[in-house]
Parts: C-alpha cells; structure tokens; sequence
C-alpha cells in the first residue's frame, strides 16, 4: 500500500505553548487511522495541525509525498486536505445546497463527490437543501459538516469528534456513512472519536496520543480486541 501522509516528528501548538512533542505517524492510500486518547492528550492538535490551523515548532508533514509544514491552510485545502473540525464550521447564513456549491472542487475520478452524492449519501440533506445552516439540527449539521469537506474531493478527510453530542440514531447514521466513505469508496482517512469500540471497528489502525505523545500503535483489530489494554490507555473504555 502506497504511503499517504507522513509525519515526522512533529512539534506544535498554540502561540509559544507546544501541545504536540515529536510526533510521528504515517497512513496508507486507503486507510483509516483512529487517533485515541484521554481528553487533553493532544488529539484535536494533531488534527488542527494538519489543516494548518496551530503554529509549527518542528517537523515535517508530507501529503503524497509533497510537504504540507510549509503551506497555509487553504493551500492543504487545495493539495488533499478535507477537516471536519469539533465546530462544525459550515455557512449558518446559507442554504444547505448553496453550503456545498460555494466550496466545490472538480474531482479527478469517475465517481468524484459532488453534492448530489452527498445527498445520496445523506438523504436528510436532500430534503432539507433549501435550508439555512440555522434551521438544521445537530446531526444534519454534521452531516453537512462531511458533505462539505467530501466535495472538496480531498485525499485525507480529517474528522474531529464526528459523533459529539448527537443522538443515537443519528450517530448509527453517521457510522454507516463514515464507514462507507472509507471502507467502500476508499477514502483515507483520520478520525478523532471518544467512541473508541465504534471507531476501531471502521479503521484499519490505531494510534493512542498521551501528554502530545504517541504512546501506542498498532493494527484496529487488535486493540478493539484486547480491552484490558485499551482500558489502561484510555481509561474505561466506552462501548457504543
């Protein structure tokens, strides 16, 4: 499997304050990587770091082999970069169909994303285009959350905390089309979760963060099937 993203000892974070101490990782065409960890481990800096939104104290980042550490935000936007970020982030003063044509990106594949697979994917989305982003729940802001960051057409999509605060039946929603985004259409991808039993299921890797470090790697499966171990780095491990 082709190498995607490469980082290498990575060192960042807020203003003069590093958050993230040496980190390196690296994630293949088509994988899913669950990124784990306690709350204030370092998790959404690694994610903000990647999207270019943190100050750099060191380190590399390579997307496809082209350095991202050097390019601000919008320019990782534009070499392969889709972010999700926890705030969601979407256009509240406009329609959930003018939220996807205003960021749209021509993809180079037969079955690029545009927003009419978005509204097949998700089909709440489709009933509610004309919608403001303010009329929209939770869930369906999320979901839009994705379908933005999907017609893109990224090369990593970057999801921070998916299922945060949403209810049961829209975080069962969430999970089949997160898992057919990655599993079935092969779209790489990194996803921060506090739902650690219901990420690893979808990723094909882990990797635990502690105190900005990796403390942990390993295949999915095997960490999914060894609770005692995911217990002592994450604490009691939640089940979904």
């Amino acid at each position: 499997m082709a190498e995607l993203l490469k980082v290498d000892n990575l060192r960042a974070g807020y203003g003069e304050a590093v958050v993230l101490n040496d980190v390196s990782l690296s994630l293949g065409e088509g994988e899913t990587l669950a990124l784990l960890g306690r709350n204030g481990t370092g998790k959404t800096t690694l994610m903000d770091t990647l999207a270019g939104a943190t100050r750099q104290h060191g380190g590399q980042i390579f997307l496809g082999g082209q350095p991202l550490h050097t390019l601000p935000s919008h320019e990782r936007a534009a070499a392969g970069i889709g972010w999700v970020p926890q705030e969601r982030n979407i256009f509240k003063s406009l329609t959930v169909h003018e939220n996807l044509t205003a960021v749209a990106r021509p993809g180079r594949a037969s079955r690029a994303w545009t927003p009419e697979r978005v509204y097949e994917m998700f089909p709440r989305l489709a009933e509610r285009k004309t919608n403001l982003g303010t009329q929209l729940s939770g869930g369906e802001q999320q979901m839009l959350a994705v379908g933005r960051a999907l017609v893109l057409n990224p090369r990593l999509l970057l999801l921070d905390e998916p299922l945060e605060g949403l209810a049961p039946i829209i975080v069962e929603e969430l999970l089949r089309a997160i898992a057919r985004i990655t599993r079935e259409e092969g779209l790489s991808a990194i996803i921060v979760e506090q739902h650690p039993q219901a990420i690893l299921k979808i990723s094909h890797r882990a990797v635990v963060l502690d105190h900005g470090n990796v403390v942990h790697a390993s295949d999915a499966d095997t960490l999914r099937q060894n609770p005692e171990l995911l217990d002592s780095l994450l604490g009691v491990a939640r089940k979904l």
